[in-house]
């Protein structure tokens, strides 16, 4: 079934260009990458497609049949109201049979209750709701009556991931989904279950991603803007890249063919006299269009990265039977480690297990328990944090950069004033003087990772730092990084960023345990999965009789046993409670992390804590009997 069609599609703001007279076709079933710099018109070409901005010229054309969804980097919301009512928005039978029941079962009306069941199995609604379940639970999603105002940004995006793939659940069969940077704070677990997702449901899909492993999960075919031009290409990243070195050398090949053939033109135009016959002014037009082709510039401004680094001694860091714990959730326990010179570690593990605590220890940021950390003398650090860009003012951004430095060191000798660097880093003249509040995401990113190599670190720090970069971008980082002759320490969630720059890993698994895996992020699942099968072969040979029994027993009884009303009711308190106690836990987290705690503070949350892992314990088994007697 054909979706879209698109001709001649052109859009400038101002004077500047993002595409002109581009063409394509989307189909069932079609999954397309679209790719390019930062402020080229991938989210802009989305958003026209999506009818919420509008072409200068050309025709967008949408099948009726087909719904559009658009997945974008800034989710709006209706900030006063709960995440759950955020998410269940839509005016849809399933939706209006679902909040039929749960005011049935509010009232503990019997005959609403039995009408509203019949109601929810006629429309299969049941089915829908586990799906439902399965979206929030892959994405940690709880608390659904808290504001969505009161969400952190990493939050606001799985809501709104949540929001996107249950809406396109509840809409027409024809779904045409396009997703703006999906990725952005979700951990690798949570992508891993995004690309099954994608994959399983078999949805017409158009992409804008910096995540390579994602987009080669999931796409099939990539959509490159450039200087204002489509280009389409079958197949994979890897494909992509070689079909688009064969393009430009192609392309650089005609233009060295023009520019000889304006050279001779030139020279004719300039010896011609005023007056023109026909065939001189239809040669005279020609020399024109052989000059705009031989004055192409086919190599694009390209992220320069050159630093001084300073020179790195022959200690780094030791760190010594470290210790750390906030109340009873340890992070470390007695980790030994000793960094060597040119030293690429990964950093790995759930949100909650201490990474970001860790990497703040070794740069002193916060103090350990207990244990030895010696910094050598030579180390400066270089911290690429996900706060991003700490600014008290808002300053134009060579203000900005002229109060680290009024110039930079390069690494072949010499130095660069801020303007030139800036330059380097495609910040050209003009926009030297934007206000920071003005720059976008990645222009963001990037003005960030220049002030922390104006400083010439030789440690450098890297958490999270593909978020919002472009993929030429990020290749340009890639390669420094990779000659890069300092320590690096990266946490990130992009896979194939991770394999290329590691050599091996620290694993986070909890309860203050790290593993030091050698190996590169993929080598590290591939083991894993190994020793989960080897558990579950080994569980299957030898299981415990007693247990089975049990477990026999058990099922046995929940088999014969129906869930009444009461149980009913039970089932759903439970599912308001376990979110509360969830909260409060994270809240007890969160006030025993700040370290300005008294001990008997400390002492009165620590035990609160014990109390509610084990209500939570037992409330979800609870949970899990009354499951199965649903089912």
């Amino acid at each position: 079934m054909h979706y879209v069609s698109v001709e001649g599609l052109t859009k400038s703001y101002g004077i500047n260009p993002l595409f002109s007279n581009i063409s394509f076709h989307i189909n069932e079933g079609d999954k397309v990458a679209l790719i390019a710099r930062n402020g080229v018109g991938k989210s802009t070409l989305l958003r026209i497609l999506a009818g919420q901005e509008t072409a200068d010229e050309g025709k967008c054309w949408i099948n009726k049949e087909v719904t559009v969804a658009l997945f974008e980097q800034e989710p709006q919301f209706n900030e006063d109201k709960s995440v759950l009512e955020n998410i269940f928005h839509l005016e849809h039978p399933i939706i209006t049979a679902i909040r039929a029941y749960e005011a049935a079962a509010e009232s503990e009306d019997g005959h609403q209750i039995a009408e509203a069941i019949s109601r929810m199995d006629e429309l299969g609604a049941w089915d829908f709701e586990a799906k439902v379940k399965q979206i929030l639970g892959k994405l940690n999603i709880h608390h659904l009556q808290n504001p969505v105002k009161s969400l952190s940004g990493g939050q606001r995006k799985r809501v709104a991931l949540a929001k996107t793939l249950i809406d396109i659940g509840f809409e027409h069969k024809h779904t045409l989904l396009m997703m703006d940077e999906p990725t952005n704070h979700l951990d690798v677990e949570m992508i891993e279950w995004l690309e099954h997702y994608l994959n399983a449901e078999n949805i017409t899909l158009l992409l804008v991603t910096h995540d390579r492993y994602f987009l080669d999960a999931v796409c099939d075919e990539i959509w490159e803007l450039e200087r204002e031009n489509m280009y389409v290409y079958k197949g994979d990243y890897e494909n992509y890249i070689e079909k688009k070195a064969a393009r430009i050398e192609s392309e650089q090949a005609s233009i060295d063919k023009a520019r000889n053939q304006y050279r001779k033109e030139l020279e004719w135009m300039r010896k011609q006299p005023k007056a023109r016959t026909t065939k001189s002014k239809s040669r005279q037009d020609n020399f024109y269009e052989v000059e705009a082709r031989a004055k192409q510039k086919m190599e694009d401004a390209k992220l320069q990265l050159e630093v001084k680094m300073s020179r790195l001694g022959g200690k780094v860091v030791e760190m010594k039977k470290v210790y750390k714990s906030y109340g009873d959730l340890p992070i470390l326990k007695g980790f030994d480690y000793t960094f060597s010179k040119g030293e690429r570690v990964g950093v790995i593990g759930k949100n909650g297990v201490g990474k970001s605590t860790f990497l703040n220890i070794i740069q002193q940021l916060e103090t350990a328990d207990s244990g030895k950390i010696n910094i050598g003398d030579t180390v400066i650090f270089g911290n690429f944090s996900q706060q991003g860009l700490q600014i008290k003012e808002d300053l134009r951004v060579i203000e900005y950069v002229k109060t680290f430095a009024e110039s930079f060191p390069l690494a072949k000798g010499g130095s660069l004033s801020a303007a030139q660097f800036l330059e380097l880093f495609l910040f050209p003249p003009d926009k030297q003087y934007t206000y920071l509040s003005s720059l976008s995401g990645g222009e963001k990113k990037r003005l960030q990772l220049l002030t922390i190599l104006f400083r010439n670190p030789n440690f450098l720090i890297l958490d999270e730092p593909t978020n919002d970069l472009d993929l030429p971008t990020l290749a340009v980082l890639e390669n420094f990084l990779s000659d890069y002759q300092g320590c690096v320490m990266i946490v990130s969630h992009d896979r194939y960023f991770m394999d290329r720059l590691v050599d091996h890993l620290f694993v986070f698994e909890g309860g203050g345990e790290v593993r030091d895996f050698p190996g590169n992020y993929t080598q590290y699942r591939i083991w894993q999965k190994e020793q989960e099968q080897t558990v579950a072969e080994t569980s299957a040979n030898q299981p415990d009789k007693k247990q089975q029994e049990n477990n026999t027993t058990a099922n046995e009884a929940v088999a014969r046993k129906k869930m009444g009303f009461k149980e009913k009711r039970e089932f759903e308190l439970l599912e308001k409670e376990l979110p509360a106690l969830e909260k409060e836990k994270e809240q007890i987290a969160e006030q025993m992390s700040k370290g300005d705690l008294s001990f008997e503070e400390i002492s009165k949350l620590s035990d609160r804590m014990v109390a509610i892992t084990h209500e939570l314990e037992t409330k979800e088994m609870r949970w899990l009997e009354l499951s199965e007697m649903q089912s």
